[in-house]
C-alpha cells in the first residue's frame, strides 16, 4: 500500500509568522534576531514544562509558511491541507478573526497544496463568541470550524494550555457551544488524554456537531518520562495506556466524532528527541505507535479517521513522510484495503471540512 495515487490531504498544518503576528512565541522570536545566542542557549531560561513540549524550538522561533511545508512535504501527494489556529493573541474578538484573514491571504495553490479548509481560534465560554464566528465567517469562505486550547494536565509540570481543568463542561461553554451547532459548524478536540470523557460528555450533549478528535487524545508521558511525575516507570505507562485505551473505546461510540491519527510525533508523548535533522526513523516510530494506531482502527474504523501531519510540531521528532508512512504500515497490520487507505488521507477529510473533490 502507497499514497502514489492518492491527492492527500493534510487535514492538521500551523502556519504563522512570529514576526509579524501577534502569537504567544512573537516576543521572544522578535528578541532572538537581536540576542548574540543560539536558540538552544536561549531556550534554557524558558520553563521546563515549555521545553518538554516542543523539543526543540527552532520551529516556534522563525516563521512557517507555505514554501516551508511545501519543502517538509516532499514525497508526500498533499493536494490540500487544513490549517489549524496557533494562538493569535490580541483584545476584541476580531484578534482571532484576523488570523483565518491573514490565512486565506497567504500563497497557497499553483506548484503545492491548496488551502482547503481553515480552523479558527475562539472560545465558546467567552462574550461575543457569535459575533466572533460572523467575523470569521466574513474573513474567509473556507472557515469550518473553531478550536478551543482547553488542555489542561493534573501533573503541573506538564505545559497547560487552559488555566483550569472542566472547561469543556462548564455552563458558559456548553450554552456557548450552541452557536457551532446552529451554523453547521466543527469543532476540534485537543486535550490531553484525562480530559477525554469531557469530550465523550460534549459529542452526546451535541450530536448534530462533528468533533474531530485532535491527536488521538495526547497521552503526555506515555512513550517516557515528561514533568514532575508522569509516565516516569513501565508501570505507570502500561496505567495510561489502559486508561487511554477505555476512554477512546467510549469517545468512539459518539458517531458524530471522528478522530485524528495527529500528533502521534509530540515531544510531550515522551519521545527522546533525536538530533537536528536526523528524524526518528520509522521503524522506530512504528514500534512506539503502533498500539494507539492499531487501536484508533480498532475502534473508529477506517471510516472516521483522518490523517495530518501537525505541522511543524512534531517536526523535531519525525518527517512527513514517516508519519504518513507509519499509519500506512498499521493500516496494512490490520488488512486495509485501498479504499480505507483513501478514506483516511482523503475523503474523510473533504467530507468533514467540506472541501472540493
Amino acid at each position: 500500500m502507497d499514497l502514489a495515487d492518492i491527492d492527500v490531504v493534510d487535514a492538521h498544518v500551523h502556519q504563522w509568522d512570529p514576526f509579524t503576528t501577534p502569537r504567544d512565541f512573537s516576543l521572544l522570536a522578535k528578541l532572538m534576531r537581536f540576542v548574540p545566542v543560539s536558540i538552544d542557549t536561549a531556550s534554557k531560561l524558558a520553563p521546563r514544562r515549555d521545553r518538554d513540549f516542543v523539543g526543540v524550538p527552532d520551529a516556534y522561533m522563525r516563521p512557517y509558511l507555505p514554501a516551508d511545508y511545501r519543502a517538509d512535504a516532499d514525497g508526500v501527494p498533499v493536494r490540500a491541507l487544513t490549517h489549524i489556529e496557533v494562538e493569535w493573541s490580541g483584545r476584541g474578538r476580531d484578534a482571532k478573526a484576523a488570523e483565518t484573514r491573514w490565512v486565506a491571504d497567504l500563497p497557497l495553490g499553483g506548484d503545492g497544496p491548496e488551502l482547503g479548509a481553515i480552523i479558527g481560534g475562539g472560545n465558546p465560554a467567552a462574550p461575543g463568541f457569535a459575533e466572533l464566528i460572523d467575523a470569521h465567517q466574513a474573513a474567509s469562505p473556507r472557515f469550518r470550524g473553531v478550536r478551543t486550547m482547553v488542555a489542561h494536565h493534573p501533573d503541573p509540570g506538564v505545559r497547560p494550555f487552559c488555566k483550569y481543568e472542566g472547561a469543556l463542561s462548564s455552563t458558559a461553554f456548553l450554552d456557548g457551544f450552541a452557536v457551532l451547532a446552529e451554523r453547521g459548524l466543527s469543532f476540534e478536540a485537543w486535550v490531553y488524554s484525562h480530559q477525554i470523557p469531557e469530550v465523550t460528555a460534549l459529542a452526546r450533549r451535541y450530536p448534530e456537531v462533528t468533533i474531530v478528535f485532535n491527536h488521538l487524545g495526547t497521552p503526555a508521558g506515555i512513550f517516557g518520562p515528561i514533568g514532575k511525575h508522569t509516565g516516569t516507570t513501565p508501570t505507570q505507562r502500561a496505567d495510561l495506556f489502559g486508561r487511554w485505551r477505555d476512554a477512546v473505546a467510549t469517545l468512539a461510540t459518539c458517531p458524530n466524532v471522528v478522530a485524528k491519527v495527529s500528533g502521534l510525533g509530540m515531544p510531550i508523548l515522551g519521545h527522546p528527541v533525536p538530533p537536528r535533522g536526523h528524524p526518528t526513523p520509522v521503524a522506530q516510530l512504528l514500534d512506539r505507535t503502533a498500539p494507539l494506531l492499531h487501536h484508533a482502527f480498532d475502534v473508529f474504523g477506517a471510516q472516521r479517521l483522518i490523517w495530518g501531519s501537525n505541522y511543524p510540531v512534531d517536526k523535531p521528532i519525525t518527517s512527513i513522510a514517516a508519519s504518513a508512512d507509519a499509519v500506512i504500515q498499521v493500516l496494512a497490520d490490520r488488512g486495509g484495503s485501498a479504499a480505507e487507505l483513501e478514506q483516511i488521507f482523503r475523503t474523510n477529510a473533504l467530507r468533514t471540512y467540506r472541501i472540493p473533490a
